[in-house]
């Protein structure tokens, strides 16, 4: 006889002034709160000027959600969008991508440290992978709750069984439908975010890890993106297009899109210790003329 778990959570929280609240939404606040926290006493620590912290919320938060919704969009269904450019702002109705992110976060980054520290991206990019694992793990957390992104058929005891209809479940005209056993992908990659988060911590406020510029993020890059490809060898197709690539390379495209960000991983810590003696911190100059900055501050 096959043991599974028959996940029967539902997404909805509770609901206020006529809104549902979903345990998504819920974990997606309490990363961001975290991250905040500890971004913010990795600068008082390293007494930076704290209107670098208040610029960098506001630069890496339009860099995420910008970067993950037009991710999906573009990745994942172009057509359709392209098709419906209106739609690409519908983001209540789901629809955001991790690889797009990290993009959009790149992007950010590169702007912040353009315009307002005026230092190496891989300086700023160091101190805002630490707590980059706790918020990541949070969010798939909350799509363990949403019943979605999980795996393909397992018989492993420890497989889930996730309702497949859950809008017309919520809407009480549908008893719940769900998927046979399958691999709870969202368990496995929040385990691999919550390892990403402890040792980047441990680096940072227990050794000298920092001084060495780009070995942060580089350890993180390769850890986060290695274990993805991995994983995406269990976890559901979720678009037909894929299907059709997986039949062709072997690879579906969330696999493509990892293997930049490891080798990047790679080179980073091997920059880091090609015999390079740790750097040594510069003076902050604080006089910095950024409109983020600036509109922040009036």
């Amino acid at each position: 006889m096959q043991m599974y778990i028959t996940w029967k959570v539902d997404p909805e929280l509770f609901t206020l002034l006529g809104r549902e609240i979903r345990w998504y939404g819920l974990l997606w606040v309490i990363g961001l709160i975290v991250a905040i926290i500890i971004v913010q006493k990795i600068f008082e620590k390293e007494r930076l000027p704290e209107k670098w912290f208040d610029s960098l919320f506001v630069y890496m938060m339009l860099g995420i959600v910008v970067g993950a919704r037009l991710g999906h969009c573009l990745f994942y269904e172009p057509a359709y969008y392209l098709a419906n450019p209106l739609e690409v702002f519908a983001i209540w109705e789901g629809g955001l991508a991790s690889h797009g992110g990290v993009i959009g976060i790149i992007i950010a980054v590169w702007l912040y440290s353009k315009r307002v520290t005026k230092k190496s991206m891989l300086w700023t990019f160091d101190r805002v992978i630490v707590p980059t694992g706790f918020t990541a793990a949070a969010i798939r957390l909350g799509n363990l709750m949403n019943h979605e992104i999980y795996g393909g058929p397992t018989s492993q005891p420890w497989g889930f069984r996730f309702i497949t209809n859950i809008g017309h479940w919520k809407a009480g005209v549908a008893e719940p439908i769900f998927s046979e056993p399958s691999h709870p992908t969202q368990i496995y990659e929040a385990l691999i975010y919550l390892l990403v988060f402890a040792i980047t911590m441990h680096l940072y406020w227990k050794t000298n890890a920092i001084k060495r510029q780009g070995l942060l993020i580089g350890i993180g890059m390769i850890i986060i993106f290695v274990s993805r490809f991995l994983i995406e060898f269990v976890k559901h197709v979720q678009v037909p297009s894929e299907i059709a690539m997986r039949e062709s390379t072997g690879l579906i495209l969330g696999q493509w899109l990892s293997i930049p960000f490891i080798l990047w991983g790679l080179w980073l810590v091997w920059n880091a210790y090609r015999g390079a003696k740790p750097m040594k911190e510069q003076p902050v100059d604080v006089k910095r003329d950024d409109p983020v900055d600036n509109f922040i501050t009036k």
